[in-house]
């Protein structure tokens, strides 16, 4: 009986044992579940970068307070932040620089909103806040204080750097009732802005939807241009102060699209921006090279061809232009190039390279639009272009401030040896009065709109062979 009585409690103490043992087992994989849902949930919901929840996450939150506020009839403002200057930022010092400003942003529009729950990173350098229970007056004077906050300096481990930050407001239920179409009137209004005027705030409005739309659809039809074969050049000639005679033509595109003429001022912004500029650029080239190869025979006049600041900072740029040159037989002095001079607002050291190399080739290069915001006479002198043209806003004000800009042109052309080129001559006075200041060439609509080919061909033999 002692025997079985100590049987019978060494398998309860063996029984109890493997039942604590059980019960541990049990909650240890109860708490590696629970963490793995829980990791599987942050995974799922939040950005990992900042800790910020994700758009998937916002917009599940975002569509239940709005079915909350329908109810209680109450209102919310949806603010779409988006960072000014964080690219140039990124490409300059880095992308681990970039994500320690990313994550002091959300630290500071953590510190100013009011709930977490409606606030996430969109992607990129672009942040959603929901304000719930606030006007269009509210939402104007908190996004302002959140662009203060966010244009506050950055200390990262290599330098003390700096960003804006423009935003698009869109209100429910005034605007939208729908979670995706309030988050895409935002999104609307933020972009407008940016064009405009960064770094503050824009309300969303009908008049802009229509205009997001319409660009839309001037991308999507862009993008079949070159295909639908709807582009064309027109050629405008440059000529002579002394007797009007061609010197050079540029050549300008052109886009019919259906029924409209899209002008270059509408469409060549949306080339850039939505990356099409390249190909567009690239059948300009090939295009403009191949009708100055023709003419050539009556006369070797250049033909001046615009390049996107894309374009000609694109490492592959200087390669298509030798194949244009040689595929249409076109010498190399015989093409000029025209950029704008927003380059100037770019890497200088590139431009300067860039230009170098071009112009080893017997191509030159002329500054367009000059005098109307980023060029310099002193950074001319660095580039060392061979041609400036003077926008024609100054040749509008020949008897304003015009005159003064463009005597101190002629001046410098003078010195640092590069002709000058006066857009936009529409009058027999600003002829004359140009002529008499010395400037090298003469281009508008006084000796000619830009001429279709047929037009063109009709305009050489007139002047060239009449």
């Amino acid at each position: 009986m002692l025997a079985i009585s100590s049987k019978s409690a060494a398998f309860t103490q063996h029984a109890i044992a493997l039942k604590n043992e059980n019960a541990a087992l049990v909650d240890h994989m109860e708490q590696e579940v629970e963490e793995r849902t829980q990791r599987i949930y942050e995974l799922s919901n939040t950005d990992p970068l900042t800790g910020l929840y994700n758009r998937t996450a916002f917009s599940k939150n975002l569509s239940k307070s709005l079915a909350e506020l329908t109810k209680s009839g109450e209102e919310l403002a949806l603010l779409f932040i988006d960072l000014d200057g964080f690219k140039k930022i990124n490409d300059t010092f880095g992308h681990e620089a970039g994500d320690q400003i990313l994550k002091a942003s959300a630290h500071r529009l953590q510190s100013i909103t009011r709930d977490s729950n409606l606030l996430c990173r969109w992607g990129g350098d672009e942040f959603l806040v929901a304000l719930e229970r606030t006007d269009r007056e509210a939402a104007i004077h908190l996004g302002r204080e959140i662009i203060d906050a966010l244009s506050l300096e950055h200390k990262t481990d290599d330098a003390k750097l700096s960003v804006g930050a423009t935003i698009g407001v869109a209100l429910f239920p005034i605007h939208e009732t729908c979670e995706s179409k309030l988050i895409q009137h935002a999104d609307t209004a933020m972009y407008y802005q940016k064009k405009s005027k960064g770094s503050s705030v824009c309300v969303f409005n009908e008049e802009m939807e229509a205009e997001h739309l319409r660009e839309l659809k001037l991308k999507n039809g862009l993008a079949k241009a070159i295909e639908k074969e709807q582009l064309r050049l027109v050629f405008q000639p440059i000529v002579s102060p002394k007797d009007g005679a061609p010197v050079s033509f540029e050549a300008l595109l052109r886009w019919q699209f259906g029924d409209e003429n899209i002008p270059p001022d509408q469409f060549i912004g949306i080339a850039e921006q939505y990356g099409l500029i390249l190909d567009i650029g690239d059948w300009v080239m090939v295009q403009a090279c191949h009708t100055a190869a023709e003419w050539q025979r009556s006369k070797p006049l250049p033909v001046c061809v615009n390049v996107s600041v894309i374009q000609f900072q694109d490492d592959g740029f200087p390669g298509m232009v030798d194949r244009a040159l040689s595929e249409s037989g076109l010498a190399p002095d015989c093409l000029h190039l025209e950029i704008t001079e927003s380059v100037f607002a770019s890497d200088v050291k590139l431009l300067r390279k860039r230009i170098k190399a071009i112009q080893q080739r017997g191509i030159h290069v002329s500054i367009d639009d000059f005098g109307t915001g980023y060029s310099s006479l002193s950074v001319m002198q660095d580039l060392a272009v061979d041609t400036v043209k003077i926008d024609r806003s100054f040749i509008n004000n020949l008897e304003g401030s015009g005159y003064a800009i463009v005597t101190a042109v002629i001046h410098a052309a003078s010195i640092m040896k590069f002709d000058v080129v006066a857009e936009g001559v529409e009058t027999q006075a600003q002829r004359e009065t140009l002529a008499k200041l010395g400037v090298h060439k003469l281009q508008g609509f006084y000796f000619s709109k830009p001429l279709e080919i047929d037009a063109l061909a009709m305009y050489l033999d007139e002047r060239l062979l009449g």
